[in-house]
């Protein structure tokens, strides 16, 4: 069970965050970047993941600045609330989100950063911006961002029946970033989601041993 703590980042805004411990030494922190649906119950219980193989894991409230306390369903009202969050936030205000939870967890170790859907593409720029390895579940932003480089390694997810993201934004990924790790599942959007219709349960387990495998490489 995890705790709640307070951040502040460099540009002066207040967030909360789920931080969830490991009961031995920590391997290195992980921060939990969520979806469109805010730090709901799915992201918090990936946290407590990651804190059980070994990570401190954190999950910042990025949507905060915007409003506060956001924990949305996978229904379309939920969809709609959440993308308008993500539009009023913006990519920066989710990186300065990140890189104030990187920093609040530095003690842990080297930190990367794992995110799943629009959280999938934060972490992306996360490895641009910020210099920290980050597995990206399903990004459907990526595209957008391969016009700059990444200053750490990468690890892509993406489902090979997912209706958001076409093959040629995941090629256009790919050929940005020949030295990623890049993996496609049979699979929908989401799959790594248990709350989700979309969830592969195959797919998901293979997912999470691959990305802890990556994260025992870069942040060891």
């Amino acid at each position: 069970m995890g705790k709640t703590l307070a951040l502040k980042t460099a540009d002066g805004q207040q967030l909360s965050a789920y931080l969830a411990e490991p009961t031995g030494p920590s391997k290195g922190g992980i921060v939990v970047m969520q979806e469109i649906f805010g730090v709901n119950p799915h992201i918090r219980s990936v946290a407590d993941r990651y804190a059980a193989a070994g990570y401190t894991a954190i999950a910042p409230a990025v949507f905060d600045p915007v409003e506060k306390n956001v924990e949305l369903g996978y229904d379309q009202a939920g969809m709609q609330k959440g993308l308008e969050l993500v539009g009023k936030l913006g990519f920066d205000s989710a990186v300065a989100g990140v890189d104030a939870a990187a920093k609040a967890i530095a003690s842990a170790g080297k930190v990367g950063i794992v995110g799943y859907c629009w959280g999938g593409s934060v972490a992306y720029l996360s490895a641009i911006r910020l210099g920290l390895p980050a597995v990206s579940y399903y990004g459907g932003r990526n595209a957008q961002l391969v016009g700059e480089k990444a200053k750490a390694p990468l690890l892509f997810h993406y489902g090979l029946k997912d209706a958001h993201i076409s093959e040629a934004d995941r090629e256009a990924v790919r050929r940005a970033n020949p030295d990623a790790e890049f993996y496609v599942y049979d699979a929908d959007h989401g799959f790594n989601c248990d709350a989700r219709a979309s969830f592969d349960a195959p797919s998901a387990k293979l997912a999470m041993e691959r990305s802890l495998a990556f994260f025992a490489k870069h942040l060891g």
